[in-house]
């Protein structure tokens, strides 16, 4: 896509106060990274003021970021960042595919600019990425054989019944599976969500664990499966956020700045629609800083 150069200008004029308020001067004074290579050594906001592409990582993850045709960056978080970064000043976009656990290790090795892959906010991940505020939210879910033929309800259920669980490498539920008690060779782990519903149907696994936005999905597309209903708890919800690494606070701070007129606007809301995101995945004003807590 062609570059906005009068949008690249305007968003770096020094009268657009509103949005960077001295961000990119604190950009600029930010330490690269030890990890960063000297293609990816420049900021965001840098690269957006230099009219270089933004190479933004995610995986196969429908519908919340995943490939389309010729590489083409679908999903509503995809969409989301699209516009965002439209709003920041540019419209040129590199997507980079990657497996669900190579997301992180890719944008600390410099092999994209941000992460918009739906990845939840959460302690551990804190710790090696900076996330900006909460784009949604969305429950966790467990997917099962149509029917329910176990009976499971919880975590718990699969721990008793001495059954195998399948999840996502990297994705959190791995985490609750291990903390619950259930042994690690009963904890499945696969490259994503298209995997974990192959090996429910297959009857490798008894449940597939992952995010109700996804499973939904396959479920209303697949009556082989379904979703566990009701799931004990954990049933809080997950807070996606984009994600970049932790010499970009400047840019984080800039992209909440953004954030803050558009969650919610009807542009948004437009954006993500054909994505099944509706208002009733809003942020509920849950704070990035605090689920870093938690």
């Amino acid at each position: 896509m062609k570059p906005v150069e009068s949008e690249v200008k305007a968003f770096f004029n020094p009268n657009r106060r509103s949005i960077l308020k001295g961000m990119v001067a604190i950009g600029l004074s930010l330490p690269v990274a030890s990890f960063a290579t000297s293609a990816s050594a420049q900021t965001l906001l840098e690269k957006i003021k230099n009219g270089e592409r933004i190479r933004i990582g995610f995986s196969n993850e429908i519908p919340w970021a995943y490939p389309g045709e010729n590489n083409e960056p679908l999903g509503f978080v995809n969409a989301m960042t699209i516009d965002i970064l439209k709003k920041l000043g540019t419209t040129k976009i590199e997507p980079v595919v990657t497996e669900w656990g190579s997301l992180i290790p890719g944008l600390q090795a410099g092999r994209f600019d941000i992460i918009t892959g739906g990845m939840f906010i959460l302690p551990e991940r804190c710790r090696n990425v900076l996330f900006t505020e909460p784009l949604g939210k969305s429950p966790y879910a467990l997917i099962v054989q149509k029917g329910n033929p176990e009976g499971l309800h919880s975590y718990q259920d699969i721990l008793d019944k001495g059954l195998t669980f399948v999840t996502a490498s990297g994705y959190d539920e791995v985490k609750i599976a291990r903390e619950v008690g259930i042994p690690e060779d009963k904890i499945m782990q696969v490259a994503g969500p298209i995997e974990i519903v192959q090996a429910v149907k297959a009857g490798r696994a008894a449940a597939g664990g992952g995010d109700s936005f996804t499973f939904r999905r396959f479920a209303d597309d697949d009556d082989t499966v379904e979703l566990a209903d009701p799931l004990a708890p954990p049933t809080i919800p997950g807070y996606p956020a984009l994600a970049l690494r932790l010499d970009q606070q400047a840019e984080v701070d800039a992209i909440n700045v953004v954030l803050r007129d558009y969650i919610g606007s009807p542009e948004q809301l437009e954006s993500v629609r054909k994505y099944g995101y509706t208002k009733a995945n809003l942020p509920d004003g849950s704070k990035a800083a605090a689920l870093c807590r938690i």
